[in-house]
């Protein structure tokens, strides 16, 4: 895909609404240099798959063309060697700017494949000028904790201890809602769930326990139910500015409920990466501007 393919695809829809507004982003990426599957923690993960590493890097290139396309920032974090997961920049931590202070969660990781990540995405959050905290129990950051308008979304079932929410939001000074998830497919929530803007979600149902898929439908009575079959190509691993969403181009019904709700769907192909159990939003960890 080329770039004048994401500004056509990024052109207003018949369902587009001026109340969906971009918002200028920051996100934080780290190429695929190391990518391989050599391990197996999450269903999508089979070491006798081949991987293409050049092809993974190919499509992540192409990801931060289109961020930056949307007028995003991006900023790189290194690669490691013996980190192949690395390029899942989501799971890294939950980094908050309010103007005035400058707070990273670090990310506690339940495998001890990825322990080195949170190292070196801690690092780099240092350098950057943010105060690292730590939680007791494990969190998987912007996997399991995502953030809309002033309050998170926090999964657990899988991967983040359910123990750990009430850490983050003492230390992010922001309300949390708790969100059982019961898919072992979906075992972050940002496999299971898109925030579209400060007010609106897509989800997948089934990815989620009957108490959390009656909170989401109250919560948020606009939000977009997505089909089985844009959930098992991880279709809801996607990226919000407000008004563009960019998403695993596999998932168009996905894309033709967005653009019926007013928004801009940007797909982008990540089918190597999905190996790994991954798409955009795990590429893709964002700097939220907040207060905290």
């Amino acid at each position: 895909m080329t770039i004048t393919d994401v500004v056509k695809m990024a052109t207003p829809n018949p369902g587009w609404r001026p109340d969906r507004v971009a918002r200028p982003r920051h996100y934080v990426m780290t190429r695929p240099t190391h990518f391989a599957v050599e391990y197996a923690i999450n269903p999508w993960m089979d070491t006798s798959t081949h991987v293409d590493t050049a092809l993974a890097v190919r499509q992540w290139e192409q990801l931060v063309r289109t961020y930056r396309s949307l007028g995003h920032t991006v900023e790189l974090v290194d690669p490691i060697p013996g980190l192949p997961d690395m390029v899942y920049a989501a799971n890294g931590g939950l980094v908050l700017d309010d103007g005035f202070e400058k707070v990273a969660i670090i990310a506690r990781f339940t495998y001890p494949q990825r322990t080195g990540e949170s190292v070196a995405y801690a690092g780099w959050m240092m350098d950057h000028g943010y105060c690292p905290l730590y939680t007791e129990h494990t969190n998987e950051g912007q996997g399991d904790l995502l953030i809309i308008g002033s309050k998170i979304l926090a999964g657990y079932g899988f991967r983040t201890d359910r123990q750990s929410h009430d850490e983050v939001a003492k230390l992010s000074g922001l309300p949390l809602v708790s969100l059982q998830l019961v898919n072992p497919r979906f075992y972050h929530l940002d496999t299971a769930l898109t925030v579209l803007d400060d007010e609106t979600i897509a989800f997948y149902p089934p990815a989620f326990g009957a108490t959390s898929v009656a909170l989401l439908r109250k919560m948020f009575p606009g939000a977009i139910e997505v089909s089985d079959a844009d959930a098992h190509v991880l279709g809801l691993n996607a990226v919000s500015d407000g008004s563009n969403v960019v998403h695993p181009a596999a998932a168009t019904g996905f894309a033709a409920q967005l653009a019926d709700a007013g928004f801009r769907p940007v797909g982008v192909d990540l089918c190597e990466l999905l190996k790994g159990g991954g798409s955009v939003k795990c590429c893709t960890l964002e700097v939220h501007s907040t207060s905290c």
